[in-house]
């Protein structure tokens, strides 16, 4: 297959295989469905390098024990407004989706919660939880942590994780405003997939060992560290993404999160979130509050545009109209992500989904 490859599918099709290949590994059948639309859902939004592309190490963590199949995340603590969560090494998309829930409920009840998940598997794409909040009428925010992998200003060497950071915000009856993104330059998927696809890296995305920007996609991770969002700025984000996600819980920090995609697959990787959600109708009258959103809204939307810009973007509006498309016309997967899904299949004793179709 070339980079410019991709092969359409629908999101039914690719949710029903995602389904059938957690349980081939013992997750339960309501656990699977979430997981898979978390992953369905980011690839049909034109994120790929946190949809079905994950699915594969998914799998090899479940199978190995890694990450445990049949794991139901506990509350271990809570008050009125928070709670602190044990995701008892399930899948991250299994605990982040409870941890979000909890957040709402404690919400609607007191107008703010926080809620920590500890000893959680990766989370995926962080805006996924966040979207959960803002489809139901609340504002939420997401930050997690991960195994060092950015560095600091300054530094040789990775300091923090890529660490994301999401918000979703209703608007009453379109599409949330919703953010997700990681505190690197790029997220380390991104480089993943540049080099399989045999694209270049610009030198704004990796620090090599020396302390110096790099387009050597070959040196990541081993001998070069991602380098921080907006330099000092990325850096400090992602350190409020650690405090929030491991610090104030006691989760594990920095180091002593493992990989999970090249650590032993038999050993837990422990990666932390946090999710916060805010209830707008205790704080506001909701309409009111649509309609000074929607004043700002319009303004943004207003603005004077660049030539061969039809108009100024919210966060989250390219990727809800891909997701319409997606729906539509099928997700166009690019050739890398379906590759890794047929090693999926055959990890599982699956028909890939994509067998007998060309590229388009």
């Amino acid at each position: 297959m070339t980079t410019c490859e991709h092969f359409r599918i629908s999101p039914q099709k690719l949710s029903e295989f995602c389904c059938s290949a957690f349980l081939r590994v013992g997750m339960n059948s309501s656990d699977s469905a979430i997981a898979s639309d978390a992953l369905v859902t980011t690839d049909a939004m034109g994120v790929f390098t946190h949809g079905t592309k994950l699915l594969a190490g998914y799998l090899n963590k479940l199978k190995a024990g890694g990450y445990r199949p049949t794991a139901r995340p506990c509350i271990e603590r809570e008050g009125l407004g928070f709670a602190l969560i044990d995701g008892q090494n399930a899948l991250g998309q299994v605990g982040s989706v409870f941890a979000m829930q909890t957040a709402i409920k404690k919400a609607h009840h007191v107008g703010i919660a926080y809620v920590a998940l500890r000893h959680t598997g990766h989370i995926g794409a962080a805006g996924y939880y966040a979207a959960l909040a803002a489809r139901e009428g609340l504002i939420g925010l997401v930050t997690g942590n991960d195994i060092p992998s950015v560095a600091a200003p300054g530094s040789r060497r990775a300091v923090l994780g890529s660490n994301p950071i999401a918000y979703g915000i209703p608007v009453g009856n379109g599409d949330p405003i919703l953010l997700d993104m990681a505190t690197a330059a790029v997220a380390g998927g991104k480089v993943y997939a540049a080099i399989q696809r045999g694209e270049p890296i610009p030198p704004s995305w990796l620090i090599d060992h020396n302390g110096q920007p790099t387009s050597d996609g070959s040196l990541y991770p081993q001998a070069a560290s991602l380098a921080p969002m907006a330099g000092h700025k990325g850096y400090a984000f992602g350190l409020w993404c650690e405090i929030l996600s491991a610090i104030l819980p006691g989760g594990h920090s920095t180091w002593q999160v493992g990989s999970w995609m090249f650590d032993d697959a038999t050993v837990p990787s422990h990666h932390n979130a946090s999710f916060i959600a805010i209830d707008i109708a205790a704080i506001v009258p909701i309409e009111q509050f649509y309609k000074r959103l929607g004043t700002l809204i319009d303004e943004i939307h207003a603005a004077a545009t660049a030539e061969g810009i039809e108009r100024v973007l919210l966060p989250g509006e390219r990727e809800w109209q891909l997701y319409r498309q997606a729906h539509t016309d099928g997700i166009a997967l690019p050739a890398d992500v379906v590759a890794t899904l047929s090693n999926a299949a055959k990890t599982v004793g699956l028909s890939s989904p994509f067998e007998g179709q060309a590229s388009q």
